[in-house]
């Protein structure tokens, strides 16, 4: 079993690759750094249990490496630098910097450009061949016209050092002589869930959306339409190119497994802009609907001129953003994704979209709290720790599948020898000897005695694996040597 490797899960589009990957039965690592508040673990974990809550089921964890791209070996243990290699076959690199100014911290070229380095250095040393990376279609700068996939650096100038450091990114992806293939798919403004709105960013689109929010109780809305958008320079008419985050996310998802398509680059762009105008219209209308802000008052001519400056002055660093897009060719998304369009962003899913965050107070990334329960991680190097034996460098030892779905759960090789198991490895394995699949809830009650191993397979909570030859007859494993295993595995510490 080979693992995609995956970057950026934390990002808006990530959280959605993540689930779409998983969703596909795709195994999948993933690299995320921890935070001051939050280790890399339970980051991953936080955003897993939100898309438990709305599948309504349990889902399947990744593998979480604790990593930082900014880093050499994009910041791996050697012993995490060594599971990659031994498990890992591709990479899909999504994490990115989306900085407009460069900062005091050297953002975005240290994220895209030292990261994009430090990433395709550690995919040489551990032998991945296959790389999948997510630049942006803007990587075109101030182009005017139609743009098309096979183009890159024409000598085009930049609208901002986010597109320089993208339009880099890609160039020396393009210049590693190590990879067999290379898949690059650029996608225009992304913006929230076409369903619900759903969304963690405050770039692009969202930013004057945030502003108008900010100033809601200090200035009538009516004020802050066409007014506001002009000091842009913009007319109204200027088409913007703008992608739900649901979308572009099945479609990389799609593109990426299926061999046939590999190679190429996509435009992962809209055929049907949204109007400047149309934006602002609804910036005003979900401010106007869904803000508990409101203004009360009388301003003159002059307080009107000041907010339209600190508008002016945030928005200065979006002014290229803003421009009229060119037209994105999409020959090979076409091809490829026939029966896959990138839905209409009409004046009912821009309303959705731009209520979503209104409707937050824009606190899109608070931290969802990781209230105690039972660990299965913990339960497991608690097994490890109380073994009798330990294993022995050289010997062979048997390895045990645990797959364990819902929250805290996870994937782990389990290295038996003499029966118990003396050693622990993440993620499944093509030697595993046969392998358990179950969730953290059946799990926790084996471990606390509310139910026995072999009523949990009977009922259909545990299913066994023999080998890759499929999923054997539940009722033939009440009597088996697994079944008396398993039994050990859950034993209480």
């Amino acid at each position: 079993m080979q693992y995609l490797l995956l970057t950026g899960a934390t990002g808006l589009v990530g959280r959605y690759l993540l689930r779409d990957l998983l969703a596909a039965d795709v195994p999948v690592a993933v690299v995320c750094r921890s935070t001051k508040f939050e280790t890399a673990a339970q980051r991953v974990e936080a955003l897993m249990r939100r898309w438990d809550s709305l599948a309504g089921r349990s889902l399947p964890r990744p593998v979480v490496l604790e990593a930082d791209l900014r880093e050499p070996m994009i910041g791996l243990s050697a012993v995490d630098q060594a599971w990659v290699a031994a498990n890992c076959d591709r990479i899909l690199h999504n994490a990115a910097s989306m900085t407009f100014r460069e900062d005091k911290y050297g953002e975005p070229f240290r994220t895209n450009n030292d990261g994009m380095r430090n990433v395709l250095e550690m995919c040489r040393q551990a032998g991945i061949r296959q790389f999948h990376h997510v630049s942006t279609a803007y990587i075109c700068g101030l182009r005017t016209g139609r743009v098309f996939e096979h183009e890159g650096d024409l000598g085009q100038e930049n609208g901002n050092v986010y597109e320089v450091s993208k339009l880099r990114a890609e160039k020396m992806l393009r210049a590693a002589d190590f990879l067999d293939q290379i898949t690059v798919y650029r996608p225009a403004s992304v913006v929230g869930d076409s369903q619900t709105g759903y969304t963690v960013s405050s770039h692009g689109f969202y930013l004057p959306l945030q502003l108008a929010y900010v100033i809601a109780d200090k200035i009538p809305t009516h004020l802050m339409g066409e007014r506001f958008f002009r000091l842009l320079g913009l007319r109204g008419d200027e088409g913007k190119n703008l992608v739900p985050v649901d979308w572009l996310s099945a479609a990389i998802v799609e593109l990426t497994l299926n061999a046939q398509h590999h190679g190429q680059t996509y435009h992962m762009t809209n055929p049907r802009p949204v109007t400047v105008r149309l934006i602002q219209e609804v910036v005003q209308e979900a401010i106007e609907k869904y803000s508990t802000r409101r203004f009360a008052g009388e301003l003159t001519e002059a307080e009107i001129v000041a907010f339209e400056a600190e508008f002016q002055r945030h928005m200065e660093i979006y002014r290229s953003h803003w421009r009229d897009d060119p037209v994105f060719d999409r020959a090979n998304t076409d091809r490829a994704l026939p029966h896959l369009p990138c839905p209409e962003v009409d004046d009912e899913m821009m309303l959705r979209i731009a209520s979503y965050p209104v409707k937050e107070n824009f606190v899109l990334k608070r931290m969802e709290p990781l209230e105690p329960g039972f660990q299965p991680g913990a339960h497991l190097e608690q097994l490890v720790s109380r073994a009798t034996q330990i294993a022995a460098p050289g010997e062979p030892a048997d390895t045990v599948g645990l797959q364990v779905n819902g929250r805290c759960g996870g994937q782990w090789r389990l290295l038996v020898q003499g029966g118990q198991v003396v050693g622990l490895e993440p993620g499944l394995g093509p030697a595993d000897r046969v392998r358990y699949y179950l969730n953290s809830h059946t799990f926790s009650s084996l471990v606390e005695g509310r139910c026995s191993v072999e009523q949990s397979i009977r009922a259909g909570h545990v299913l066994v694996e023999e080998d890759e030859s499929g999923t054997s007859d539940n009722h033939d494993f009440v009597n088996h040597d697994y079944v008396r295993f398993l039994q050990t595995v859950v034993a209480p510490a």
